[in-house]
């Protein structure tokens, strides 16, 4: 890539934009468009967001061509000096309708008097805000989501019990987080009858997406939950091994909405790695499908889980009506387990607990020793869905697709995002590896998509989106590994340069520290901040902060720590 490079855009001739994949008779025109997009001036990131701004590289042009011109502006740029180079940028009016930009817009002139000036000019002084005054910021952004408390919260923070460190969140509040989920709420737009769930079954990929509306979901998560009460009793653990299916998201909900707990076990362990896992978290039964189907084929689950646990386990066909494994004594079949809430009511007694009730047990990777349990209480969600709702800038009638599994914190955080939020959860029952899943990201008019570099990396090495049109996403992330600049500029472009949030969390955090923000130019692989409403610190061996380190010197030690990218320039943050 470095060698197509030019030493800056004007250089750029229509013999490089044939040699990078163009026809001749469309070359010259293309390189007097570039030309005349960047006659404005300025410098390498200036002449970037003219050409990005007036659509000159378009999603159907060969990646070698988006190459030659990004590769090209920024040949001179120092990046010692100013850390990497930024090729999305913020929009005046645009970022009035982000999420924190309404919020700071209504807020902000009463919170921060005559220093508020704009969501862009004042997000730096919004974010300290945030820091300082936690209950001031939660208390708004709690009205943006469909919570509903049972029994209000006396306090958002209580910081009064100093044996507590941290204090106490949501004080004396009771409610049910999945009921949350699954309740109409005006504010959002969101009734019974809109989507929930869209989703396709691997191989159909010339049929029509299937949609589930809320209130389809509310009714098969109430069925799931009566037949949980015929089995287990309240606060029993239940685990759920299986891909993330619109079946094990009504799983999901049902034990939470019952006042069971969740034990979340990836659907790629092997038997040794499940037992531990039903063993370390006590969990009374679980829930898991007879194969996993991947790219055409039929990959055994049930008989891993079978090696795995005695605990009783119900079993769900990955295709059809009927399993395709015989059952050990005492497992049940799905249809079997369903026929357990025959005849009751349709109306169930949702379980209302404390904030701090346990809601789920999830695991840290093991790579490192036997898997650490790490719980997750009723704030959990609300967490998690506070930071999408923030920096991804997840809204009512987004349409939000991130593979991921239930095993790991991205499943439990992208189904509360979407619920939470008011947008809609789309899943891929399959492979999303190859251009199926990248087709079904079109057809189901997918506006916010999820990634891992991993992934990304598949989808540009086979081309899959070609023919494609993702111009429907508005917002990428991408999380979980260490970004490649090049993959990232690719799957940028996909989507008319769409901007890429990455971010940097943690399981037990049920949230990212550390990431991109919409209220922020964006460079490909780095982070651009803090979280809302995270502060950063450096403690010594003794736990005492450093006074005397610089805000840059800060950050860098943290990157340092953090195996996912490397890159920022972070020089206005605060400690």
């Amino acid at each position: 890539m470095a060698a197509t490079a030019k030493g800056s855009l004007w250089e750029i001739q229509p013999r490089d934009v044939e040699a990078a994949g163009m026809a001749a008779a469309d070359a010259g025109a293309f390189v007097a468009a570039l030309r005349s997009a960047a006659a404005s001036g300025g410098g390498p990131d200036a002449v970037w967001e003219a050409v990005a701004a007036a659509g000159v590289l378009r999603p159907e042009h060969p990646h070698a061509l988006h190459q030659l011109v990004y590769y090209s502006v920024y040949a001179g740029w120092d990046r010692a000096a100013r850390g990497p180079p930024p090729y999305w940028f913020l929009s005046s009016i645009d970022t009035k309708q982000t999420n924190l930009g309404r919020l700071m817009e209504a807020h902000g002139p009463r919170l921060l008097g005559s220093s508020y000036k704009d969501p862009i000019s004042s997000f730096q002084v919004f974010h300290k805000f945030s820091v300082e005054h936690q209950e001031v910021y939660w208390s708004m952004v709690l009205t943006e989501l469909s919570v509903k408390f049972q029994q209000e919260p006396k306090s958002i923070l209580d910081t009064s019990d100093k044996s507590r460190k941290g204090g106490t969140w949501f004080q004396s509040a009771v409610l049910n987080i999945a009921e949350c989920c699954l309740l109409p709420w005006p504010s959002q737009n969101r009734g019974d009858d809109s989507t929930a769930i869209v989703w396709r079954e691997e191989g159909l990929d010339d049929y029509p997406v299937n949609r589930m509306s809320l209130k389809e979901l509310r009714n098969q998560v109430i069925t799931v939950a009566t037949a949980l009460d015929t089995l287990f009793q309240k606060g029993d653990q239940i685990a759920i091994d299986m891909p993330m299916t619109c079946n094990a998201v009504i799983i999901y909900l049902a034990i939470v909405l019952g006042g069971f707990v969740v034990v979340s076990i990836a659907d790629s362990f092997a038997p040794q790695e499940i037992g531990t896992r039903m063993s370390v978290s006590k969990a009374k039964a679980i829930f898991t499908q007879d194969f996993i189907i991947r790219g055409g084929k039929k990959v055994p689950l049930y008989s891993r889980v079978v090696q795995g646990t005695t605990s009783k386990a119900v079993v769900i066909p990955a295709t059809g009506g009927f399993l395709g494994v015989a059952l050990r004594n005492g497992d049940l079949s799905w249809k079997d387990f369903l026929s357990c809430a025959a005849g009751r009511s349709s109306i169930y007694p949702t379980v209302y607990q404390s904030s701090a009730a346990l809601t789920n047990i999830l695991f840290s990777s093991g790579t490192t020793g036997e898997p650490k349990a790490i719980p997750w209480s009723q704030l959990s969600p609300i967490r998690c869905a506070s930071d999408t709702w923030a920096h991804l800038d997840v809204r009512p009638q987004d349409i939000f697709c991130w593979p991921t599994n239930l095993g790991w914190v991205m499943g439990p955080i992208l189904l509360y995002s979407c619920f939470l939020s008011g947008a809609a959860l789309a899943l891929y029952h399959g492979s999303p590896l190859g251009r199926s899943f990248c087709k079904f990201v079109q057809d189901a008019g997918v506006t916010v998509l999820g990634s891992v570099p991993s992934l990304v990396k598949s989808w540009k090495a086979g081309n899959f989106t070609k023919g494609l049109n993702w111009t429907k996403i508005r917002v990428l992330s991408t999380t979980g590994e260490a970004s490649d600049v090049d993959d990232d500029l690719w799957l940028s472009s996909r989507a008319s340069y769409k901007p890429i949030i990455e971010c940097c969390g943690g399981t037990e955090l049920a949230s990212s520290y550390i990431q991109g923000s919409l209220l922020r130019p964006q460079a490909f692989g780095a982070f651009s901040g803090a979280s809302m409403s995270t502060g950063f610190v450096i403690l010594d061996e003794q736990g005492t902060p450093y006074i005397n380190f610089s805000t840059l010197t800060t950050i860098r030690f943290i990157l340092m720590e953090c195996p996912f990218t490397m890159e920022g320039n972070f020089d206005d943050m605060e400690i």
